[in-house]
């Protein structure tokens, strides 16, 4: 626990599409194409500041679920098969939005805990808080430099 992943893709498990609804054209196309929703040349800029800073960015697939419990062990099992690398309970409806509206989406995951049935541990919320204060000082550092990255003159 405590790695930081980069997304680059996602399964939307959480039984929800934030585009459901009243279609407000103004906002973007009704069906947007997820097919690369997450920038790979902004990936790019990902790995080249991690690798600066000595980091090791993963990176993979995250399954999205509703939450706010935990996954079961056979949920993460079905995963697995399905290709995630991680699951969380956030970040899949902002990017869907986001793409929907035309806005370049680069997403990091805070790997907090080993996912259900991987360790005999039980999962508690407590161990996610402490990861995320481990692990803060260098999350906040990477997005800082990337910012000062994307705010560079391309080249």
């Amino acid at each position: 626990a405590g790695d930081l992943m980069l997304m680059t893709d996602h399964l939307n498990l959480m039984g929800a599409n934030p585009l459901r609804g009243s279609h407000h054209p103004e906002f973007g196309e009704r069906f947007p194409d997820l097919t690369h929703a997450y920038n790979a040349e902004d990936a790019q800029v990902f790995d080249a500041v991690a690798a600066r800073q000595g980091l090791c960015l993963k990176k993979g697939v995250y399954a999205a679920f509703s939450g706010p419990s935990y996954e079961t062990p056979a949920e993460i099992r079905m995963v697995q098969i399905l290709g995630a690398d991680a699951v969380g309970m956030s970040t899949v409806p902002e990017a869907i939005v986001a793409v929907q509206m035309g806005i370049r989406v680069s997403a990091v995951s805070c790997i907090t805990n080993m996912a259900a049935g991987i360790t005999e541990k039980a999962l508690s919320h407590q161990e996610v808080i402490e990861t995320t204060e481990r692990v803060r000082t260098a999350f906040i550092a990477l997005l800082n430099d990337v910012i000062q990255e994307f705010g560079k003159p391309p080249r």
